[in-house]
């Protein structure tokens, strides 16, 4: 069955329609793009490759970026809908931890390290509705504790969300995990917090993400001589670096980009795949959000380049997986004649992470703009299914 929108294109249009019948001509001239472009992506035959403009087409139809991505929204999707039944509990817990109450410790020490455990490798496995279930309960459980176990189930639970495509309660849990590094001066807990902040702030405050990155930075250069908190510097290198990209810096960009090299190559890919927190900090991860930045840059020649020089599978989060053949599969697509490559990546990047995949906007959308383009010849079974496992109806 189809789900109610299938496309960015399709709610574009909802809303366009709802602003009093605003041409694609007048929409197009707001955000600073093509009226054919808007054409494009109404029909499903183009893909939004960068999340500059997404941010231009939400502000020039004075909406949010979520409604046109309908992330946290939209009905139909039976993972998200497994996950939503467990928001309106998590999101109570992080207001109950937030007003400072605190309810007695029900577990014992193991097996609250256990249950914390068991949620870090659903959050590896990128199996976020399980890891929903898990987190009201284990958030107040760690908030007993406080410290560095509530920074960390606090930042579980903000990828989660975001994950699932509720910004505004990822935020609320980085906020919760900031404060319990700071309470007890943790740098390298504190850099993971501030890292989780920068990446649940919505696209449209890219600048406010950057500088806020660039803040935690200076603060933890202290800190810099334990391993962890230099691995953590990296990756807020890295997210300064693609939130300056879409706010339009690309030379400060370059300068963060060059910074997290330098550190990943001092210190290596981590043995065991995760490092500090699952983060993943070295130079496979740096690649992979090189191509993320080309991606958004709009240089998919430069994304399939640098995609022969990254291997995801050193790295154990299945989402960093999926990325790669995601970003991958979207630089393909940008050429017809590549579409065959393309699909196999799309399906590389559901197998390595189902639910993110599924949950994935872009990946919807590159889908659809591919079966489109398929219309005129028979479209490839594979697509087809692939299609299927998205609930995206190919018939209309």
């Amino acid at each position: 069955m189809a789900r109610k929108t299938d496309t960015i294109g399709a709610r574009i249009r909802y809303w366009r329609m709802r602003r009093s019948g605003m041409s694609q001509a007048v929409l197009a001239g707001l955000a600073g793009v093509s009226q054919s472009y808007i054409s494009q992506v109404e029909s499903g035959r183009k893909t939004i490759d960068r999340r500059s403009t997404l941010v231009a087409i939400a502000a020039a139809l004075q909406v949010t970026v979520a409604d046109l991505l309908g992330q946290g929204t939209e009905p139909g999707d039976p993972a998200r809908e497994r996950a939503a039944e467990c928001v309106p509990a998590i999101w109570s817990a992080l207001i109950e931890i937030e007003d400072g109450e605190r309810r007695p410790l029900t577990r014992t020490g193991d097996e609250l390290a256990a249950d914390i455990a068991r949620s870090d490798l659903l959050r590896n496995s990128s199996n976020y509705p399980a890891m929903a279930r898990l987190l009201p309960g284990l958030l107040l459980e760690a908030a007993a504790v406080g410290g560095t176990v509530l920074a960390r189930v606090a930042y579980q639970a903000s990828t989660c969300l975001r994950h699932l495509g509720y910004r505004h309660l990822a935020l609320n849990a980085a906020r919760v995990a900031v404060a319990a590094a700071e309470d007890v001066e943790e740098p390298a807990w504190l850099g993971a917090s501030r890292f989780a902040y920068a990446q649940s702030l919505p696209i449209e405050a890219a600048p406010l993400a950057a500088r806020a990155a660039d803040r935690s930075l200076a603060e933890l250069q202290a800190a810099a001589a334990d391993e962890r908190v230099r691995q953590m510097l990296g990756q807020l290198h890295l997210a300064a670096a693609l939130t300056s990209t879409v706010s339009g810096r690309p030379d400060v960009a370059r300068d963060h980009l060059s910074e997290a090299a330098r550190e990943a190559a001092t210190l290596g890919d981590p043995p065991d795949g995760a490092g500090f927190n699952g983060c993943g900090f070295g130079p496979t991860n740096v690649g992979l959000w090189e191509m993320a930045i080309a991606a958004e840059l709009g240089e998919s020649g430069r994304v399939i380049e640098l995609s022969r020089t990254v291997r995801p599978q050193v790295l154990a989060a299945s989402n960093r997986q999926m990325s790669y053949w995601l970003d991958l599969g979207r630089a393909l697509a940008e050429s017809e004649r590549r579409d065959a490559e393309a699909l196999a990546a799309f399906v590389r990047a559901e197998q390595a992470a189902p639910v993110p995949f599924a949950l994935n906007p872009l990946a919807q959308d590159a889908v659809v703009a591919m079966a489109q383009r398929a219309k005129r010849r028979a479209v490839p079974n594979e697509l087809r299914l692939l299609a299927g496992r998205l609930g995206i109806n190919l018939a209309s």
